[in-house]
């Protein structure tokens, strides 16, 4: 494992995780809701923006390795797996949305290792579609989190919008993906 800034941005983004759900369980006396709405979102924007600064600075620094290609798609899916179940828990989010997200990652994942194995991993490479649908994911996870008003602005409100729009773009592109795959399958 090669261990450089990159990489060390993706285990800071891993390590995050249990901060995010952990905040939630620390005693009353020790955080309200409202802080604990706040910190649990800024730990989140924090190793959101990770995402975004390990690939930056892996291709701006030439420090790209197959193990960070490996480890940094590892890391989102388990920050949004653990964001999404933990608002499933406070009742912020429908559990059918979580499953829709969560259950489309696993899908391509095993899709992306499956068309690998066959020599095919390139034909369902990510593309702008799951890129905005992330976008739209990292933008409505920490509103729900946050929760709270910020005066006439509601966050849950626009997350929800959000998340449901993200949940909508997961499916499509799972089914997108699904058929660039289709080809492959047929031959194999």
């Amino acid at each position: 494992m090669p261990i450089n800034l990159p990489n060390l941005l993706t285990w800071f983004r891993i390590l995050t995780i249990p901060l995010v759900v952990g905040v939630f369980y620390f005693p009353d006396h020790w955080l309200n809701s409202h802080e604990r709405n706040l910190l649990a979102t800024t730990i989140f924007t924090a190793a959101a923006i990770t995402d975004w600064l390990d690939g930056y600075l892996a291709r701006k620094l030439n420090q790209t390795s197959a193990f960070g290609a490996f480890l940094d798609p590892v890391a989102d899916k388990l920050m949004v797996a653990a964001a999404l179940i933990m608002l499933v828990q406070l009742s912020r989010l429908s559990a059918v949305v979580a499953v829709i997200i969560i259950g489309r990652e696993i899908t391509i994942s095993a899709l992306r290792e499956w068309m690998a194995s066959l020599g095919q991993g390139k034909s369902v490479a990510v593309n702008i579609l799951g890129k905005v649908k992330t976008g739209f994911q990292m933008v409505a996870i920490p509103m729900l989190l946050y929760h709270d008003s910020l005066g006439p602005f509601e966050p849950a409100l626009v997350g929800y919008w959000l998340i449901h729009i993200a949940a909508a773009l997961t499916l499509i592109s799972m089914f997108y993906y699904l058929k660039l795959a289709t080809p492959v399958q047929e031959k194999s």
